[in-house]
């Protein structure tokens, strides 16, 4: 009994461990990616981990500045990763496409 408690507290611990990780990754993705182009755009990717990898190597050789890079790497792998289900189309607020400028 002891021991499946001391199991059920240290996977409580993990996950919310991972969810910390998770959360500071969000906050880098703003940070970090934000400055230059929508989170729309990163959000809707569906890479791989090593691509993800490649993708900020790219970036930060571009001036990204990246603080909490393994936090960001978690954050998108975990949200926007090749596992994923492709991301929804934009829509406009009455559920619409909008209107691309020519």
């Amino acid at each position: 009994m002891k021991t499946a408690i001391l199991l059920s507290a240290a996977a409580l611990l993990a996950l919310a461990a991972d969810q910390a990780t998770l959360d500071r990754g969000q906050k880098e993705e703003a940070l970090a990616c934000a400055p230059c182009h929508s989170l729309r755009l990163v959000d809707s990717q569906r890479l791989s981990k090593a691509t993800w990898n490649k993708e900020l190597d790219k970036m930060a050789a571009w001036g990204a500045k990246v603080q909490d890079r393994d936090a960001l790497l978690a954050y998108l792998v975990a949200n926007c990763g090749d596992d994923k289900p492709p991301a929804p189309p934009e829509m406009t607020k009455d559920g619409t496409r909008p209107q691309r400028k020519q």
